[in-house]
């Protein structure tokens, strides 16, 4: 609706879902009279930051499509989901545990972020972090908790950075990065819970026989690319992961 002014919206303490989406906001300031807020959706604004006086309640908040930079404000204690999706945001550093201990989904897809260094929320059970420019994956030890992870349209090239502390990892997207050799793959072996695994458009995967290639460093897999691992495969992966450790005694 174009509104500038959301000034009206503080005689209205008892609001509990609030969508202020596609309009010209600036300032949310207004909205730390609102005490019993649920819900909040504020999607296409001229917002630069996050930053709102804490809420006691607030589980939902979405930020999309705005000029947002960082994280600094976000302190709501029973917030459960965050979405920051095509903002500004370089660094994701600022979330911090202590603040953020409910939070379980946080959805960054599409900003400037080239690490994953510092991101402080270890309690989470969802990341989205398609659609950045990641080339390092950092910090992960802490996330014993987390079950799907998207890094799909990224920079890396490694994968080095997980860490058989992630025991509940599932589902893992890394399409469209750079990774080339079926060594890296091999990292993910420390990912004891890992079922799923999106890896086309890498490199890797115009190799020869590139499904048993995966499949035979890491067996466990139920699904690959979204297409599930048949056993006929599974018995020619073995054969392939036989042969490669027999050429390793060699050496």
């Amino acid at each position: 609706r174009g509104l500038t002014d959301i000034s009206l919206l503080e005689c209205f303490i008892h609001l509990r879902y609030v969508d202020l989406s596609k309009n010209k906001l600036k300032d949310l300031a207004p909205l730390s009279s609102l005490t019993q807020l649920l819900w909040l959706k504020v999607d296409r604004n001229l917002l630069t930051t996050a930053s709102m006086q804490e809420l006691p309640y607030l589980q939902v908040i979405s930020f999309d499509r705005n000029h947002i930079v960082d994280f600094e404000g976000i302190t709501h204690p029973l917030l459960t989901n965050l979405s920051l999706k095509e903002n500004k945001i370089e660094t994701v550093l600022g979330l911090s545990h202590d603040r953020l201990f409910s939070l379980q989904v946080l959805e960054l897809r599409g900003n400037k972020i080239n690490t994953t260094a510092g991101l402080g929320v270890s309690k989470l059970k969802k990341l989205y972090l398609a659609k950045n420019t990641i080339c390092s994956l950092e910090g992960f030890e802490e996330f014993e908790q987390l079950e799907i992870l998207h890094l799909r349209d990224n920079k890396l090239e490694a994968l080095d950075g997980f860490s058989a502390s992630m025991k509940c990892l599932q589902y893992l997207n890394l399409r469209s990065n750079g990774i080339k050799s079926f060594q890296e793959v091999g990292k993910l072996q420390v990912l004891p819970m890992l079922q799923a695994l999106v890896l086309m458009d890498n490199p890797c995967a115009q190799e020869p026989n590139y499904r048993l290639q995966v499949l035979s460093w890491l067996p466990r897999l139920q699904r690959l690319d979204k297409e599930t691992v048949e056993e006929e495969e599974r018995e020619e992966a073995e054969k392939i992961r036989q042969t490669r450790k027999e050429k390793e005694k060699e050496k």
